[in-house]
């Protein structure tokens, strides 16, 4: 999904959620959940968006309505360290597109 499309269906109130997922290197990947399914955010070249943090996606998303957002980390202590029982869960901080944590 490209930056004008996400317009739209932020316009549309469409949107149910954005997760900005958190991976290894710094980099930040904007996932869109719409009712029918799940998009990535891609830029002019139709290549995943890669953003560097909440403020970066701000400025990106200046002139889109808001909706909810939600930060994604994996726990990687619990990885690296192992769980005697069940599955790693993952963090996830709500946050809003038009104020700062």
């Amino acid at each position: 999904m490209n930056l004008h499309t996400l317009t739209q269906h932020a316009a549309n109130s469409e949107i149910r959620e954005l997760e900005l997922l958190s991976l290894e290197g710094g980099v930040y990947l904007a996932r869109i959940r719409l009712d029918h399914g799940q998009f990535t955010l891609l830029d002019e070249a139709a290549q995943p968006m890669h953003l560097r943090s909440i403020p970066h996606l701000r400025q990106v998303l200046h002139t889109v309505p808001a909706f909810p957002c939600v930060l994604v980390q994996h726990c990687v202590h619990d990885e690296m360290c192992g769980r005697d029982t069940g599955p790693v869960g993952e963090l996830r901080i709500p946050f809003s597109l038009s104020t700062p944590l």
